[in-house]
């Protein structure tokens, strides 16, 4: 598992900022390559103004919402609890690579600016994108530690980025940033950085001195029912927002106003930076490690079930799962502690979850046949457009998730980018080709409007047909998990499973 995996169950509900793993990631043979050329030609805006393109904004959103229904089989996202004319600072764990802030950005309306790794600013496809989006780059700690840059350098380009965050937020902008400061694979926040807190601060006091609404600190909740997987679920969660405070020192916000970094007081910067560690906190898994929390997952779903309320959403499973984490860290029940670790273990090998518990406190044996015969005919009859269409860039993302020196978090950000680039590249070649071989069948004559217009419809053909692809292919994996139950069912391990589920229900029922 992760660095911080333990074997106990934590003490507390959530961890105290101070308890929070300081642990530098480890570089990438991106982020041990630095481009000072183009890192110096990132757009930047020190006026309010968003530094990114209207125009290029509209094409990736449009891009990055097919996206984002081509990764997830369900997407839950919460209202915003309070709407202001002001900024707002979107942040949240982050262990799910470039996929994280995309279920930000496409959950929320305000046109977000971006701080990330430098290298997300220059390399090839993804650095052409992140510029026109209006991304800044940040040369982090463990970077200037390995001496891929000098620290003045490092210094310059972190300043114009917290700069231009500053005045783009105060400016009513949204901003998301991952305060963690590096994707990771734990259960439990990291500790955060104070670059985000940094530039909230400068933020509010630049909105103060102009007049202009108040920016706030948004919390996230982003959840993932398993975050490396295809077609998984994601539930994005908007707690209460922090209001920021303001340097009320003249000098300070008239070097901010003039293009001058400024650094706020470092007591108000920990103190906003320890608020929102406790904050994010909450609605993180927060557990010491994945098996613990499989474990608190399992009894939310043995206890929903004895109360004859089944958990049918995954943002429902997630609630009842922080409300079991609750119980559970403010009392001694180890015996039952283990057990449910031990019964979420042995589902968690066979690629099942709490799901899998029957109404009657026992393993779910229905078999899903008919899921399974009309799934496997759905992607029968889209295989024809699909598999042409979308079958390369497909496999190539499969081969790059696997095969990346990113870590496995980084997995789902080549499914997202082989859609994303699908439409612009891949979809339209094949829709003109086909579009010239149906009019050629036809004996259409074939004008640049024809091919056009056949093209147009084909697109849309192919979307089409992805989805009843995408859909066919949930079917399939019901189906699928289904038989994994029945085998488990038959096995000495679906023995014990039951076993233990019937020790844990009677000790469940008088846990309050």
């Amino acid at each position: 598992m992760g660095a911080f995996s333990t074997d106990t169950l934590s003490e507390h509900t959530v961890s105290d900022a101070s308890e929070a793993p300081d642990i530098d990631p480890v570089l990438s043979s991106g982020a041990l390559r630095i481009n000072p050329k183009k890192l110096n030609k990132v757009p930047w805006d020190h006026t309010g103004e968003h530094p990114g393109s209207k125009v290029a904004w509209s094409v990736i959103k449009s891009l990055a919402k097919l996206s984002k229904y081509y990764l997830f089989r369900s997407v839950e996202e919460q209202p915003i609890s309070s709407h202001s004319e002001g900024g707002r600072i979107y942040a949240s764990i982050h262990i799910n690579g470039l996929v994280d802030p995309l279920s930000i950005i496409l959950s929320q309306e305000k046109r977000p600016i971006t701080m990330g790794r430098h290298d997300l600013a220059t390399m090839p496809f993804i650095g052409w994108l992140t510029r026109r989006m209006g991304n800044q780059p940040v040369i982090r700690r463990a970077e200037q530690k390995s001496g891929v840059s000098d620290q003045d350098f490092a210094k310059s380009i972190n300043h114009r980025t917290l700069l231009t965050m500053s005045h783009c937020i105060s400016g009513g902008h949204g901003a998301v940033v991952m305060p963690e400061g590096k994707s990771h694979q734990d259960s439990k926040l990291h500790k955060l950085r104070t670059g985000a807190m940094r530039f909230a601060i400068n933020a509010s006091t630049i909105a103060s001195s102009k007049g202009l609404p108040s920016p706030v600190i948004q919390p996230v909740g982003l959840h993932f029912r398993c975050h490396h997987w295809f077609r998984t679920d994601l539930f994005v969660e908007y707690p209460e927002p922090i209001q920021i405070p303001i340097v009320k020192t003249e000098n300070h916000s008239r070097g901010l106003n003039e293009g001058t970094w400024m650094e706020p007081p470092e007591d108000m910067v920990r103190e906003l930076r320890d608020e929102l560690q406790n904050r994010l906190s909450e609605v993180t898994p927060e557990a010491p490690d994945w098996e613990t929390y499989r474990a608190w997952q399992l009894l939310a779903h043995i206890k929903s079930r004895q109360e004859k309320q089944t958990l049918e959403s995954f943002s429902q499973e997630v609630i009842a799962t922080r409300m079991i984490r609750q119980i559970m860290t403010h009392r001694n029940e180890s015996e039952l502690a283990d057990d449910a670790r031990r019964a979420s273990t042995i589902l968690h090998s066979r690629d099942l979850d709490g799901r899998s518990v029957s109404n009657d406190i026992s393993l779910d044996k229905k078999p899903e046949i008919l899921k399974g015969a009309i799934g496997l005919i759905l992607m029968a009859i889209a295989s024809f457009i699909s598999i042409p269409s979308t079958g390369i860039q497909t496999i190539l993302a499969w081969y790059l998730g696997n095969n990346s020196d990113e870590g496995i978090d980084a997995r789902t950000t080549h499914h997202m980018f082989a859609v994303f680039f699908s439409p612009i590249t891949f979809w339209p070649i094949f829709a003109l080709l086909f579009s010239y071989y149906a009019l050629e069948v036809m004996s259409i004559e074939t004008t640049p409007f024809a091919l056009i217009f056949g093209g147009s419809i084909m697109m849309m053909v192919i979307q089409f047909s992805n989805m009843v692809m995408l859909t066919g292919y949930d079917l399939w994996t019901d189906y699928t998990a289904s038989r994994r139950r029945i085998k488990l069912s038959r096995s000495d391990e679906g023995s014990e499973f039951i076993e233990l589920l019937q020790k844990i229900a009677p000790k469940l029922v008088a846990l309050k």
